[in-house]
This record gives structure tokens, C-alpha cells and sequence, in this order.
């Protein structure tokens, strides 16, 4: 089937989906990008869709392994997303990976591709990603250069304090959740313009705990998330190791509720 309207999507695991599961879906998740997908493709039947995100994917992989393909596909639309990876890696050399992000979106902006790129999230109220909200700063100010200097459009992650409201992300504490993804998407399609029949997310009370209960939840994070993904750092391993993107070639997605 030929899109006139190509819509590719390329990072990690925010943009594959993480933290918004669904068993349904290539590598069992949704994500705000399917749901933004699912709202074009709705209200016009010349858009196509691929993902081409891979989970644990740093900015160099996105750049050697995404960059082409999606250029391929001769994209109208892509989003980026990439570098929070190297972020919290112990050490990073910002400047030198983001002159490789500058120069991929350089590469598609040049193919003529309307190009939305994020800011990174504000992680203050962290009390273990906060950390590096120094260095995520900086990142922002060269995503906010490279916007300028190409006509790329901002998704203003940082600056939607909506965000900062826990219950919109997943028990990992590291991705967003199902409600998380859904504002991202409504967001997305605002920046974009676009009509969208998604809803604000309804958040449950979140119910009173004591400094025990606290304490206990913290330390069944830290077993159950934290362990894992350390281990993950030490080993040289990836969550993405051995998953494909999602959607490599252009699909059409029907909205599911």
C-alpha cells in the first residue's frame, strides 16, 4: 500500500513504548507514538506508520542503526528521541554525541521530512534520576540549537510539568505508564496541530502511606527495577539485545481503546 503521509518514529524505549504494555502489540507495548499514529491514520487514510525504537538504544545506535532505514522509507514525518541512555551512563561526553545528533537530523531535514524533536524530562523530583538533571539541561540547550538551526519543530518535555504528577508513570519509576503515554500523545498531536479524540487521562487518588510502607516500596523498586538494569550496566547487556523495531515498514493502526 503506498501513504503520501509517512509518519516514522525512531529512539528508545520512550518512543518503542515501554511502561504502556499491551500483548497485542510487536514487542508486547502501545506508547504515545502508536497512539499519535492511531489518530492520523484515523482521520486520513494516506498516513502510514513505522517505529523503528528499540528499548535501551543510546545516540550513536540510533544514529548508525535507525538513521538509515528511516530515510528509506522517505518519511514526510519523523520524531527523535534519543540520548537519555547516555545520560545516565557515569560518563558522557554531551558535546560529541550531540554533534551526531545534530548532524542525523541535519540528514532528514535535508529529505525534505518535517522532524519533531524532544526535550528531555525535568527528573528533579527524582530522588535517583534527579542526578542528573544537570546534564539533561544541557542536552535540552543543544536539541533547542539544533531546532533552530534546522526548522525542526520542539516537543517541550521539560517545560510540561503535568509530567512531574508520579501517577503518570509506570512501577519502574524510569518509564512513563499507560496514562503517561496517552498525555504524550494528546501533546504530540497538539505540537503537530492535529485534531484528537484522546481525553486527558484520569488519574486515581493516590492513597496515603506511611514512612514504612515508603520504605518498603522503595526497597521492592530497587529489587525489582533498579538490581536489573545496574547488572544490565556492568554486563555491557541491553534490554533492547535481540528485539526488532516494531514496525520496520508502514502500517496503518486502527485507535483501540
Amino acid at each position: 500500500m503506498e501513504f503520501s503521509n509517512r509518519f516514522v518514529a525512531i529512539g528508545d524505549s520512550f518512543t518503542e513504548g515501554m511502561g504502556d504494555p499491551d500483548s497485542s502489540r510487536p514487542n508486547g507495548v502501545r506508547g504515545w507514538a502508536d497512539r499519535v499514529a492511531e489518530q492520523l491514520c484515523a482521520s486520513d487514510p494516506s498516513w502510514g506508520y513505522a517505529n523503528l525504537a528499540i528499548r535501551g538504544k543510546k545516540i550513536r545506535q540510533v544514529v548508525d542503526e535507525q538513521l538509515e532505514p528511516a530515510l528509506a522509507l522517505k518519511p514526510t514525518l519523523v520524531t527523535v528521541y534519543a540520548g537519555g541512555n547516555d545520560i545516565l551512563r557515569p560518563q558522557v561526553d554531551i558535546d560529541a554525541l550531540m554533534a551526531e545528533y545534530a548532524a542525523m537530523v541535519r540528514k532528514l531535514r535535508a529529505s525534505g521530512s518535517s522532524v519533531v524533536l524532544f526535550t528531555g524530562f525535568d527528573s528533579s523530583a527524582s530522588s535517583v534520576f534527579g542526578k542528573t538533571r544537570g546534564r539533561t539541561a544541557i542536552y535540552n540547550e543543544f536539541v533547542r540549537e539544533v531546532a533552530d538551526e534546522t526548522g525542526a519543530v520542539i516537543a517541550d518535555y521539560w517545560r510540561w510539568r503535568e509530567f512531574q504528577d508520579w501517577r503518570y508513570w509506570a512501577e519502574d519509576r524510569l518509564h512513563m505508564g499507560a496514562p503517561g503515554h496517552t498525555l504524550m500523545a494528546k501533546k504530540i498531536l497538539e505540537v503537530l496541530a492535529h485534531e484528537s479524540s484522546i481525553e486527558t487521562p484520569h488519574l486515581n487518588e493516590r492513597p496515603a502511606k506511611t514512612r514504612l510502607q515508603e520504605l518498603a516500596d522503595n526497597a521492592k523498586w530497587t529489587k525489582e527495577f533498579v538490581g536489573p538494569w545496574v547488572q544490565r550496566r556492568l554486563t555491557g547487556r541491553s534490554s533492547g539485545d535481540g528485539l526488532s523495531p516494531k514496525y520496520p515498514q508502514y502500517v496503518r493502526l486502527e485507535p483501540s481503546k
